[in-house]
C-alpha cells in the first residue's frame, strides 16, 4: 500500500515542477515586454518633459523631422517667431511636402470656406462701400514656383530675382482664393487688392497677371508708389486703408498670407491669414 502511494506521489512531482516552470517563464516574458515598452514610450511612463533643453530638441532639429519644423511652422503661422530671413535649412523638405503635398490647398479651402460663411452673414449695403481688402503675392496669385528654386524659402530673399520672375507675369491664380474672390465680387463687395509691388516697375505685368488668371471685377488695384519707397508693409498698407476708410469704404474683411498685410491701423473688422512659411515680410 505504502508502495503504490509512494509511486502516485513521485508521478505527480514532475507535473508539479513543469507547472511551476511554466508559471515562472510566463512571468519573466512579462517583465520583458515590460522593460522594452518602458525603452520605447520612457516619457508615456514617467511624464512628459515639455522643456525646450529636453533631450529630444536638439534631435529633432538636428534630424529635420516633422517633430521640430512642425513646430516652427505653426510658431511662424501664429507670428511667434518674427523677423526670421530663412527657412531652417533642415526644414525643407518639410516645407516642400507642406505646399506640394496637399496639407496646403486644404488648409488654404478651410480658410475660404471660413471667409465665405463671414461673408454671407454680411448685410451689403447699395451705398457701394461695402469692402475687402486682398493682398496678392501667395494670397491671390502663387509665387511657388519662383520659391521651388530658392529651396522654399532656405535661400535668401533676392529682389532682383523675385522682379524678374514677376515681370514675367506667369503667377498661377491660387483656386481657393481665385473663387473666393468671384464670390465677393458677385456678393455686391468692393474687392479692393493691395500690394506691396512697385508700380512704376511690376504694374503692368501684375494687372496682366491678374487678368490672364481671372481676377477682374476688382475696385482697385493698388501698388507701391515713389512716397512709399522704404516704408514697411504695416505702414505702407496702414496708411492705404485709412485713406479708404476715409473715403467712406467700410472694411468687413482683408485677406493676407504676411501678417504686417493684417496689422497696424485700419486693418477691417475681420482679418484672414492666408498660410505661408517660405518668407517673411516685416
Amino acid at each position: 500500500m505504502f508502495a503504490g502511494r509512494a509511486s502516485r506521489l513521485r508521478s505527480r512531482f514532475p507535473i508539479l515542477d513543469q507547472a511551476h516552470m511554466i508559471k515562472a517563464m510566463a512571468h519573466r516574458v512579462q517583465e520583458l515586454l515590460l522593460l522594452v515598452v518602458l525603452a520605447i514610450y520612457p516619457k508615456a511612463t514617467f511624464g512628459k518633459n515639455y522643456s525646450s533643453k529636453g533631450s529630444d530638441a536638439p534631435v529633432a532639429a538636428a534630424e529635420g523631422g516633422n517633430g521640430y519644423c512642425l513646430s516652427w511652422r505653426l510658431a511662424v503661422e501664429a507670428n511667434n517667431v518674427r523677423a526670421w530671413r530663412t527657412v531652417p535649412l533642415q526644414c525643407q523638405h518639410h516645407v516642400e511636402s507642406y505646399m506640394i503635398g496637399g496639407q496646403y490647398d486644404r488648409d488654404l479651402n478651410l480658410i475660404a470656406d471660413q471667409v465665405a460663411a463671414y461673408a454671407d452673414g454680411i448685410v451689403v449695403s447699395d451705398d457701394g462701400m461695402d469692402a475687402w481688402v486682398l493682398d496678392i503675392d501667395d494670397t491671390c496669385i502663387s509665387n511657388l514656383f519662383y520659391y521651388k528654386g530658392k529651396r522654399y524659402g532656405c535661400d535668401p530673399f533676392d529682389s532682383a530675382g523675385f522682379k524678374a520672375w514677376a515681370v514675367q507675369g506667369e503667377c498661377p491664380a491660387i483656386p481657393a482664393v481665385l473663387g473666393l474672390f468671384q464670390k465677393l465680387v458677385e456678393d455686391g463687395f468692393k474687392v479692393i487688392l493691395l500690394t506691396g509691388r512697385d508700380q512704376e516697375t511690376l504694374g503692368l505685368a501684375t494687372f496682366n497677371n491678374l487678368l490672364n488668371q481671372g481676377f477682374f471685377g476688382y475696385e482697385r488695384l493698388i501698388m507701391r508708389t515713389p512716397p512709399y519707397k522704404g516704408q514697411s508693409a504695416i505702414t505702407f498698407k496702414s496708411d492705404i486703408r485709412r485713406q479708404l476708410v476715409e473715403e467712406g469704404y467700410r472694411i468687413w474683411g482683408n485677406i493676407g498670407d504676411q501678417w504686417s498685410d493684417l496689422q497696424g491701423q485700419f486693418v477691417g473688422s475681420r482679418t484672414f491669414k492666408i498660410p505661408n512659411p517660405m518668407y517673411f515680410v516685416p
